[in-house]
């Protein structure tokens, strides 16, 4: 699928009066989400910073429709607006928006469950990696290494990868996505919006508070993730699995930029030593193996 940035719908689905943080990564990517699913969207949405910044009723600055929902429960919820649309003939999607917390940790049941029964939902994982909306506490996808108000020396376990672990649901879709290339979180979403059944996005999403950096540089932040090759871009869909650009470039490593670019610009990673920004290099080289495995091996298996 290509298009033009000319060819994107015009109208505003984030709105000026919410209540994000300045340079809320959040925000880009429902933006984004707006012009690619619009008024077709129904929007569930667990306790999370997202629950936040909508504004206070009657108000909202999210013009889309949107249920608030327990913590554990998105997916679930999700799950019967789909059966809703199908039983009403109503042409919509339901999506799940929710945060890293609301769906690696306290959602996690509920997720395992649409994509077992391959629900017919679109769920997006905004992951700023913590709990941010109540304090910066680290949650399992939280990297290794990163301050957090709970993790004050960094956090000593290894980030959960919820995408992966959706794959090997054998759903029908699932990509990882980030904010710095809206072109291809745009095409994701169509794409997802094209298939039946359980699609699953994890989309990367600075956080300027919890990560301690200038709120004028979440873009910069959220490109060098993918330019030093600590966030990865790649897509299953109905069992091919492949890289996308721009990761596609960084799977030969030479071509990545230093992880130290990445780390030095935030302040949750201030307290490394060398030893623990190798281990960090080591962790994220044996990612890039089992991803560039699964590519070779799925594409064998066509």
């Amino acid at each position: 699928m290509s298009f033009r940035i000319d060819q994107l719908p015009k109208k505003k689905y984030v709105l000026p009066g919410n209540a994000a943080c300045a340079g809320c990564g959040m925000m880009i990517g429902l933006k984004i989400l707006g012009m690619a699913l619009g008024e077709e969207a129904t929007l569930t949405i667990p306790a999370s910073c997202a629950s936040v910044v909508q504004g206070l009723a009657p108000k909202s600055g999210v013009a889309m429709p949107i249920l608030n929902v327990p913590f554990a429960s998105a997916a679930a919820v999700a799950t019967g607006i789909a059966e809703a649309f199908k039983s009403l003939g109503i042409k919509g999607h339901a999506v799940v928006w929710a945060g890293d917390g609301g769906t690696a940790d306290i959602g996690m049941a509920t997720l395992s469950g649409a994509a077992e029964r391959n629900s017919n939902i679109i769920y997006i994982m905004y992951d700023n990696e913590a709990y941010m909306n109540t304090g910066i506490q680290r949650s399992s996808s939280t990297p290794r290494a990163a301050w957090t108000t709970t993790t004050p020396t960094g956090k000593r376990e290894r980030k959960k990868d919820v995408a992966l672990l959706m794959a090997m649901h054998g759903a029908p879709y699932v990509a990882t996505a980030s904010i710095a290339y809206p072109q291809d979180f745009y095409r994701k979403l169509k794409r997802a919006a094209e298939i039946d059944g359980f699609k699953f996005i994890h989309l990367h999403t600075p956080c300027p508070p919890g990560w301690r950096f200038d709120p004028a540089k979440t873009v910069e932040v959220a490109k060098l993730a993918v330019e030093t090759g600590a966030w990865i871009l790649w897509e299953y869909d109905n069992g091919r699995f492949k890289l996308n650009p721009p990761s596609t470039i960084y799977a030969d490593k030479t071509k990545r930029k230093p992880l130290r670019d990445y780390l030095k610009l935030q302040g949750r990673f201030a307290h490394l030593s060398e030893e623990e920004i190798r281990l960090l290099e080591e962790e994220i080289e044996a990612k890039w193996n089992t991803i560039l495995a699964l590519s070779k091996a799925f594409s064998q298996s066509q």
